[in-house]
């Protein structure tokens, strides 16, 4: 599987980079955790294990690189589970000049070639976000108040108490509960233009500002990658930023320093791209038929110490 992702980067003229696992920011986004180093010989504050080679690849975009991809170990704290390890790899890659249709084909494209037809044995279906929790939930959530997504969940108090006001966990959770759970095993689901408030680093979309040039494939309830049309703008990426941490305080956690790397390479001049986040262990899993990523990995008896 490997040999043919390889393969077919090389075909379409996709350079491979290796990139840092070290870095002196960790990610601002509230879902995301580092795994924090707190003593080290080289660096007189924490140093972050990367939860993404994304950084690292921008740099190398703003100084001229071509389309780029990376195939590398990543780290994230407190994901363990049937779905998720903290240590995995990602299969990542940035496109000049594509936008949001061109890399969703990329993807769909690069997934059929990589586990086959005989696991995915209909054509790829597209979604807009907004219409499938129209269609599975009977909710806009565009203009739902968080009562309306909790009626919608179904939610009783203790659920109602945990997640409070915080909007974007209740669509989450009715994606994860009432929508991926009704997509087809047998084909790849796209859904496309992510609310803004999820927009993570993508661009709002030029013609509906109330969503994001984002998306996401499934197979059957399994989220496969997620990608997105590429934030250019440095003053929105602190804005993001801020508010990021803004929430971060409401939710207790740590507050992370403003990555001055990323914001200098959107000040040098991102070029306009496209790019995808992609699990090989979530490719793995589709490929053997199996709903738990444990059976998969190779980590030391990752059953007992991450269980």
């Amino acid at each position: 599987m490997m040999r043919r992702i390889r393969a077919w980067f090389d075909a379409a003229g996709v350079l491979e980079v290796d990139t840092p696992a070290l870095s002196s920011y960790a990610v601002s986004d509230t879902h995301i955790e580092s795994f924090e180093i707190q003593r080290s010989l080289i660096s007189r504050g924490p140093i972050y294990l990367h939860t993404s080679p994304e950084v690292c690849m921008k740099r190398l975009l703003s100084e001229g690189y071509p389309d780029i991809f990376s195939i590398c170990r990543v780290f994230r704290d407190g994901e363990s589970g049937p779905r998720h390890q903290p240590e995995f790899t990602m299969i990542e890659w940035y496109r000049l000049g594509f936008g949001l249709q061109d890399i969703v084909d990329d993807t769909t494209k690069l997934i059929e070639a990589t586990v086959g037809t005989a696991v995915l044995t209909e054509q790829p279906v597209q979604y807009e976000y907004r219409d499938v929790f129209l269609q599975f939930a009977n909710i806009d959530p565009l203009t739902a108040t968080v009562d309306e997504l909790a009626d919608a969940a179904h939610a009783d108090s203790d659920l109602r108490n945990s997640l409070g006001d915080e909007r974007d966990d209740w669509l989450d959770l009715l994606l994860a509960t009432h929508i991926a759970p009704a997509f087809d095993p047998q084909r790849l689901t796209v859904l496309r233009h992510y609310p803004a408030s999820q927009a993570a680093l993508a661009r709002l979309c030029p013609d509906e500002p109330r969503v994001a040039d984002r998306f996401e494939v499934f197979l059957g309830p399994l989220e496969l990658a997620n990608g997105y049309v590429e934030l250019t703008d440095a003053e929105e990426q602190l804005h993001r930023m801020l508010a990021d941490n803004a929430n971060r305080r409401r939710r207790n956690r740590t507050v992370r320093p403003h990555d001055r790397s990323l914001l200098a390479a959107l000040e040098a001049g991102l070029p306009a791209s496209a790019g995808v986040a992609m699990g090989f262990e979530r490719l793995q899993m589709i490929h053997d038929r199996t709903d738990d990523i444990r059976d998969v990995v190779t980590l030391f008896d990752a059953r007992n110490v991450f269980a």
